[in-house]
């Protein structure tokens, strides 16, 4: 039998009230007869989901060589079923998260669960390459409602600050973590088995996890006294239209950009999609200045909020990095040092290592702002940048390209990890599912926007600069980084405010309804803006 747990916009009884000095990500009490035990099983299931999605995307780069000559496609075509995935899940991760802060997360962890795993089974059995693709989209939106759903799972499960913060770190850790070992899964399925394997991989996981939840995650239980919509009213709250313009604008834009740097920018084939986007985009903004801040699915207030929009820009950073070492050192270690694919990816694995361990460094919030946190990891991401570039032969593996990886993925993790902490530190609880989406929907925008500079860079330099074989484009992409990374420190330095964080803090460290004051606090500094 299910257990009854606070949602995201619950509050305790105040003679059970309790706040520790360090603000929690999302206020909330878990029921007395939880046990520890089973919180941190639902954590690792939390993570595990986390960690099949992102393994989901990278498994597949080891397989698309076999794929390519399975449904005689060009490279250009087989990178869509890669892309396919990616441009779905960052596009629904918004409505997904808004239907975890209106509807149950409980039941959108599950169903997006369940169904990735149908669609992964069904995928290994696909013979034709647009409906692998089609199913790989629809794969992208299922596990687009896993991560919203976790995450506001996640910070009810773990009310207290210090416990929270590192269960989100973990959380994070795992993607992390599956984005590296999804390479070796999938050169260890593709070597020793078939490329089916790496989508049956994901529904043997998923399906069962899936079925095992309906009786693990607690049921969340409503506020009695607070007014939560019924029927239409709820079904209103979600925002379609607003959800639907931004939805289909981000589906363009990324086909754009990602599509631009195979196809050609001068094309009508991506002109006119990428400038239909950004009108949509703007249509966007100017709907949710019309409608109630109360259903918005993101209210304008949302930028105005402290820290909010720098660290928006900061969770480009993590994603950018990682897929410009990712798309850069395997493709010139297999074509033209012909390094075999199990080589490849076990050169990898020291990134997926780094960046688990480093996500045990949530804890470290309690000690001090995010900020000076932040600082010093844009500093380790440009200097394993730096490294990087000049990772120009095979036997520089060991002198520069590996301290690189391990510097970097420290930097990026810390990045996103503690950008996590910070800006649900300074959002209204009531919108965990949103905020955890718009914060992952901009690591995916990372993925994409960086995804076709680099290539769009390293192509353009090719052209005079020696062809592909030559290091002058990849040297060229990892400058661009560079800069990137260089105006990240800056604007972290010049416009995160750290008073910000303090003003949520007000409260004392205990006794009856001050959780609840620290809690209103922070949505009544929302609820002021929208006046």
């Amino acid at each position: 039998m299910a257990l009854d747990l606070p949602t995201s916009t619950s509050r305790p009884d105040a003679d059970n009230a309790s706040l520790s000095p360090v603000p929690t990500i999302v206020e909330g009490r878990l029921p007395q007869n939880i046990s520890v035990a089973r919180k941190y099983t639902l954590l690792v299931i939390f993570c595990l989901a986390q960690f099949t999605d992102a393994a989901n995307g990278s498994s597949l780069f080891p397989a698309l060589p076999i794929l390519e000559e399975t449904f005689d496609i060009t490279p250009s075509e087989s990178a869509w079923i890669i892309s396919a995935f990616g441009l779905t899940f960052a596009s629904f991760l918004l409505i997904s998260g808004k239907i975890s802060d209106v509807y149950n997360p409980k039941y959108a962890f599950i169903i997006g669960f369940a169904v990735l795993g149908i669609f992964s089974l069904i995928a290994g059995f696909m013979k034709d390459k647009i409906a692998l693709i089609v199913i790989r989209a629809l794969c992208g939106i299922a596990a687009s409602l896993t991560i919203p759903s976790s995450l506001t799972l996640i910070v009810n499960l773990f009310p207290d600050p210090s416990q929270q913060a590192r269960a989100i770190g973990m959380f994070g850790g795992c993607g992390a973590l599956g984005n590296i070992s999804g390479i070796f899964l999938g050169a260890i399925f593709v070597q020793f088995a078939s490329w089916r394997w790496v989508f049956w991989f994901v529904s043997l996981i998923a399906i069962p996890v899936a079925a095992v939840c309906i009786f693990l995650i607690p049921n969340p239980r409503p506020d009695p006294r607070s007014s939560v919509p019924t029927g239409y009213a709820k079904w209103r709250s979600l925002d379609l239209v607003g959800v639907g313009i931004l939805t289909a604008a981000l589906i363009l834009f990324i086909y754009a950009i990602t599509s631009g740097s195979n196809g050609g920018w001068g094309t009508a084939g991506i002109l006119v999609p990428l400038i239909i986007s950004v009108l949509m985009i703007v249509a966007f903004f100017v709907w949710e200045t019309k409608i109630p801040v109360s259903i918005a699915a993101v209210p304008p207030q949302t930028w105005f909020l402290p820290n909010f929009s720098v660290l928006f820009a900061v969770a480009l950073v993590p994603s950018l990095w990682f897929v410009t070492s990712f798309t850069i050192f395997p493709t010139l270690w297999q074509t033209y040092y012909h390094w075999s694919v199990i080589s490849v990816a076990a050169r990898l694995v020291p990134v997926g290592v780094i960046c688990f361990a480093v996500s045990f460094s949530g804890g470290l919030s309690r000690y001090t702002s995010p900020k000076y946190i932040l600082l010093p990891a844009q500093v380790l991401v440009l200097g394993a940048t730096v490294l990087l570039r000049f990772g120009d032969a095979p036997d520089k593996y060991f002198r520069f390209i590996l301290p690189g990886f391990i510097i970097g993925a420290a930097g990026c993790m810390l990045t996103y990890t503690h950008g996590n902490i910070a800006i649900f530190r300074t959002s209204p609880p009531a919108m965990a599912g949103t905020v955890g989406a718009i914060y992952n929907g901009a690591l995916q925008l990372g993925s994409a926007v960086g995804l076709s500079a680099v290539t769009s860079i390293q192509t353009s330099v090719e052209k005079t600069h020696g062809g592909p074989s030559s290091f002058a484009g990849r040297a060229a992409a990892f400058w661009f980084v560079c800069g990137v990374v260089g105006l990240e420190l800056i604007s972290i330095a010049v416009f995160y405010r750290v008073d910000a964080e303090k003003s949520t803090e007000g409260a004392e460290p205990s006794g009856e309804g001050k959780e609840e004051d620290v809690d209103m606090k922070r949505q009544d500094n929302f609820n002021e803006m929208a006046v």
